[in-house]
């Protein structure tokens, strides 16, 4: 319920503030899981795209620090966001990814960091596609670095864009690897 009224709520905001644009929703699976991968300019990105995926309840995974007072994690666990440790493979978000994946969709980001490029990527989407046999939908979000900058305390009123595309050229032979690198590039080309 939480989820559904902050969605809401952002989605007014975001489109007053930011005028977001949404392009390729129709690209989402009926009523079928799948793995929600995007880049990562800002921290704004998870809020962007949970507003852009709507109806859709996106889980992102974030880093655990977020999650050291109980307010803070009551708040985000309501909200479907997973801690993971990003000093190591977080075997324990990777189980609670792939359970959640058998009805719900993750939201990833294969930089695992916010980055203007992807010069350095996790093959946790890999991973999790091979493991839970889902769709990709890749989305490229456009101005959130501008809006919320990094070490930027305020927003700044700027336009906001979010593309979505399905990642179609995966091989069951695919490795992690080779799916991130398709992702990646699914991603670029948005």
């Amino acid at each position: 319920m939480l989820y559904r009224i902050a969605a809401i709520l952002f989605f007014i905001l975001f489109k007053f503030f930011f005028r977001l644009e949404v392009v390729g929703k129709k690209c989402f699976p009926n009523g079928q899981p799948f793995i929600l991968a995007a880049n990562h300019l800002s921290n704004l990105d998870p809020l962007v795209l949970g507003v852009a995926a709507f109806p859709r309840k996106i889980h992102f995974m974030a880093k655990e620090e977020l999650f050291s007072n109980k307010f803070n994690s009551f708040i985000y666990r309501q909200l479907g966001v997973m801690p993971l440790k990003r000093s190591s493979t977080d075997i324990n978000a990777l189980r609670t990814a792939l359970r959640i994946l058998k009805t719900g969709s993750v939201g990833i980001f294969p930089q695992g960091a916010r980055s203007l490029n992807f010069e350095k990527v996790n093959s946790g989407v890999g991973f999790l596609q091979k493991k839970a046999k889902v769709p990709i939908i890749a989305a490229k979000i456009y101005g959130t670095d501008k809006a919320l900058p990094k070490g930027a305390k305020f927003f700044k009123q700027t336009k906001v864009k979010v593309v979505f595309g399905k990642v179609d050229n995966i091989d069951k032979n695919n490795d992690y690897e080779e799916i991130v690198l398709k992702v990646v590039d699914k991603i670029k080309s948005l």
